[in-house]
């Protein structure tokens, strides 16, 4: 790989729908760079991005992909990135490595919920965007597509490019002001494009006012800075199958796209102790070394592999950087530049490069690598989409939980958006993704990988309980059975609180408010524990309690026989009986569904939602006929939404969902899921 400086690295992440396109563009572009001698297929599942055989088996990526390449002085890093909605968290956690993303759409397809979502992601991370409209030679109203985005993201999606001859070829608009293409006079398209870029620019704007004409060369620093301040999104056209434009759209990465020098800064903080404060980080090789890591795979030659964007200084074998907070540094032995599965050792990594290195266990996902000496730095974290399509699971054979343990815990450190939740009461263990596809994948994963197989059920839905009142509790605990006897007495009170309240832990405020030693301090902590165990193992219906303050402020011991069990016992009855005072409620998860569907089916999905106890929030017209419906509904009336959308719609619906909030459950739901609620009360 050849050497290069901070200013010669372009980073893109590639996103953009399924089936767009973004693969068999990364083949081209690998071809034109020497890197393979012949561009591969998805379909016959020789790509250097899909090169996991179970990418190969489903016929789509499922996980972001490294590839690195040389352009014209320029090395470019880009992260090929699943455009399926179930795979979406693997895209939105390549943002913070990259300066800018490429949003690459099917003009056939349109523009969908998944292209969309990364765009606003994309914009409200403050990194420049680009759009690059493939399959050109496959027919269609390309300008009607192209006014099409325009109106969803905004008059900034100028194009840089048009197609010419049938989607055959493309000529540039940048650097033509003459000519004709597929989408009408490219002089209009160049004005358009000029205008754009000298508004961020009041001098240039002037000259240009005055001349009439720039030349490309006066442009190059403003449309840069046009990028960065989401004044412009450029929009390129490629047919990545017959490579058209694919050269064209490597070098406007290599002489448009902006360095790592260049891009906007990244939210960075310092922490220590009590003090938060923010943290300019630059793209110095000779400062203090700062890296992020973005992705932990798993290679089953290497082991584990945690990669990292270096933002500042120079990180190379023999530096020992610490991992968020602790203390010792790790020890970075190798380091190793990847391309799809292919890698190679580096001896350093300067800003902008991305690199992984292995066998490091204090690395995880999110985490800063730092030097530091005083505190620590982190990186405001990007918000990924919060599992919630969940599947009940056991194992098939005997004895093999420990094996199912450790895959399953290799496989929540790869990816953020796949979960492990342990039901105590309901004895459920329930692995959480993004839809049905995402969890589907991580069990054939399991099985091919780790040789656990698993039956599934759908699990039980996961809902809290509170109250809604103050309220008192009594118990006194006494047992005497021959020798040394058990005794302690408690009073409390319970009220509910906000989740925000200060001193809340895991939905708990405990307070002592005794005085006079009515309880001795060293049963205190007794009686928190009795409490926790309801707070954990729940009161009406075995889950979870939350937002409770629980004020101890009177009772009764006795020297001999009062015991640490003793008063873990009074204060666990005593919540209970407090609980059954105060108005107890169970809360229910709700969701945020965004549904995109063609636009004469509103109002078939309108009312099977509301017979789903769904509430409608608003809906948009996007072009092409389509409409996007925003709406909030109980997790345990849309748990499989999906088949009842592919019905409504014959197939042409998506939707996106996400966790909102909790809310009451309808008396009747309660009551259903009280009835079935079966305490086991402890033995004394």
């Amino acid at each position: 790989m050849a050497k290069h400086g901070t200013e010669q690295i372009r980073n893109i992440a590639l996103t953009g729908p399924s089936a767009a396109g973004k693969t068999t563009l990364v083949e081209a572009m690998l071809a034109h760079a020497g890197v393979i001698g012949r561009a591969g297929t998805v379909e016959d599942g020789n790509t250097v991005s899909d090169w996991d055989e179970l990418e190969q088996q489903y016929g789509h990526s499922i996980d972001s992909t490294l590839i690195g390449l040389d352009h014209a002085d320029c090395h470019i890093n880009i992260i090929d990135t699943p455009g399926r909605g179930d795979f979406i968290g693997k895209a939105i956690s390549s943002l913070p490595a990259v300066e800018t993303m490429v949003m690459m759409v099917d003009p056939s397809v349109g523009v969908d919920p998944v292209a969309r979502r990364m765009m606003k992601l994309a914009a409200e991370r403050n990194l420049p965007r680009a759009i690059l409209i493939n399959k050109i030679d496959n027919g269609g109203d390309l300008s009607g597509f192209l006014s099409m985005l325009q109106e969803t993201f905004g008059s900034a999606c100028c194009p840089i490019n048009l197609p010419t001859d049938g989607g055959t070829s493309v000529i540039s608009c940048f650097q033509e002001s003459s000519g004709d293409s597929d989408l009408g006079d490219v002089s209009d398209h160049h004005t358009a494009l000029v205008d754009q870029i000298v508004e961020v620019d009041e001098e240039l704007m002037e000259k240009y006012l005055e001349a009439g004409e720039l030349a490309p060369e006066e442009l190059l620093q403003p449309f840069r800075r046009a990028m960065r301040e989401g004044h412009l999104v450029p929009v390129g056209f490629t047919s990545a199958r017959n490579s058209v434009g694919v050269v064209e759209f490597m070098a406007q990465i290599a002489r448009l796209f902006p360095n790592p020098a260049e891009g906007n800064p990244r939210p960075f903080h310092l922490l220590g102790g009590e003090a938060r404060e923010d943290l300019e980080v630059q793209a110095d090789a000779s400062a203090s070394p700062v890296g992020h890591c973005f992705k932990v795979a798993s290679d089953p030659f290497v082991g584990k592999l945690c990669f990292f964007r270096v933002h500042q200084g120079t990180i190379n074998n023999s530096t020992n950087p610490k991992v968020a907070d602790h203390k010792k540094g790790a020890r970075l032995a190798h380091l190793y530049a990847y391309c799809g599965k292919s890698h190679e050792e580096v001896s350093a990594a300067v800003p902008g490069d991305i690199v992984a290195v292995s066998k490091i266990d204090e690395i995880t996902y999110d985490d800063v690598l730092h030097t530091t000496a005083k505190g620590w730095i982190e990186m405001n974290s990007i918000q990924l989409p919060k599992p919630m399509f969940g599947l009940a699971i056991e194992t098939t054979t005997k004895g093999a939980e420990a094996k199912l343990g450790d895959a399953i815990a290799r496989m929540t450190a790869e990816d953020p958006t796949f979960a492990l939740e342990r039901n105590a009461t309901t004895k459920e263990l329930v692995i959480r993704g993004i839809g049905e596809l995402h969890l589907r994948a991580k069990l054939q994963l399991l099985k091919d990988r780790y040789g656990v197989e698993v039956a599934t059920h759908p699990p039980k839905v996961a809902y809290k309980e509170t109250i809604t009142s103050k309220a008192e509790g009594h118990h006194r605990h006494k047992k005497q059975s021959g020798g040394s006897g058990q005794f302690g007495e408690v009073y409390l009170r319970i009220e509910p609180v906000a989740d925000e309240t200060e001193g809340i832990v895991d939905g708990l405020d405990f307070v002592d408010d005794t005085f006079g030693g009515s309880v001795p301090k060293q049963f205190m902590p007794a009686i928190e524990k009795g409490v926790r165990r309801v707070m954990l193992e729940g009161a009406i219906a075995g889950y979870p309690m939350q937002n409770i303050r629980v004020s101890v402020y009177d009772g009764k011991h006795h020297p001999v026989d009062s015991k640490e069990v003793a008063f873990v016992t009074a204060g666990r009855r005593a919540f209970i009986d407090a609980i059954q005072k105060a108005r107890p409620v169970l809360l229910e998860p709700f969701v945020r569904l965004e549904i995109t569907i063609p636009a004469g089916k509103i109002g078939d999905i309108s009312s099977d939602l509301s017979g789903r106890r769904g509430r409608i929030q608003g809906t948009d017209m996007l072009p092409g006929d389509l409409a996007v419906v925003q709406a909030e509904a109980p997790l345990s009336e849309v748990m499989s939404y999906a088949n009842q959308l592919k019905s409504i719609t014959g197939g042409a619906g998506s939707y996106v969902m996400e966790y909102s909030h909790d809310e009451n459950a309808p008396p009747n739901v309660q009551a259903e899921v009280v009835a079935s609620f079966k305490p086991q009360d402890d033995e004394d």
